[in-house]
């Protein structure tokens, strides 16, 4: 009799152990399935090219659903992307529906244009985050591919690092480097 009862409250123990961990589970998963929420609504709402009203998002298990309409199909390709960037987010099912479509040279035009917004974000980034450069005083900006540098530096080493990093950037045909340096005062130019 004493081994049953002692059986029963062993089994009734792990019963309970199992239940608390799996509800502690489903309480995390919960948790960071709305933290995933609140910021893939906030990177839509942020962004100056999608209308976040017009897009609703879903997140289980990592799993983020976007709903809702677009205006184009670029827009709809954004919001994946902008979405799958997200911590936490492993895959993405974009069921936006497009409402209206561009014809394949507007389309292209869209694409440049934010390929060459991309360009300057990551060639701008990349120069902040180098010690050897003053990232903040000098300018990007990028027109097909061709990036243009212009600002300010201490001297030619600088110069020829910050040229070199733009250079070294995905995307980049090519670079003009229009950087005046403190140390000659001059300014050159390279393609």
């Amino acid at each position: 009799m004493k081994h049953s009862i002692i059986s029963v409250l062993v089994a009734v123990s792990l019963g309970t152990a199992s239940l608390a961990a799996n509800a502690e589970n489903t309480w995390k998963d919960t948790a960071s399935d709305a933290w995933i929420d609140g910021k893939a609504e906030t990177t839509l709402m942020l962004n100056g090219n999608l209308d976040s009203f017009d897009i609703n998002t879903d997140v289980k298990n990592g799993k983020v659903t976007l709903t809702g309409k677009v205006n184009r199909e670029v827009d709809k390709a954004l919001a994946t992307e902008l979405v799958m960037s997200l911590d936490g987010v492993k895959d993405v099912d974009n069921q936006l529906t497009v409402i209206d479509e561009m014809d394949d040279e507007q389309d292209g035009e869209v694409m440049q244009s934010l390929n060459d917004a991309k360009i300057e974000t990551v060639v701008k980034t990349r120069l902040m985050f180098e010690s050897e450069v003053s990232g903040m005083d000098i300018e990007v900006e990028s027109k097909m591919g061709k990036v243009t540098l212009s600002g300010t530096v201490d001297n030619d080493a600088e110069r020829q690092l910050a040229v070199q990093i733009a250079e070294n950037t995905n995307d980049v045909k090519s670079v003009v480097d229009m950087l005046k340096s403190e140390e000659e005062g001059t300014m050159s130019k390279k393609h």
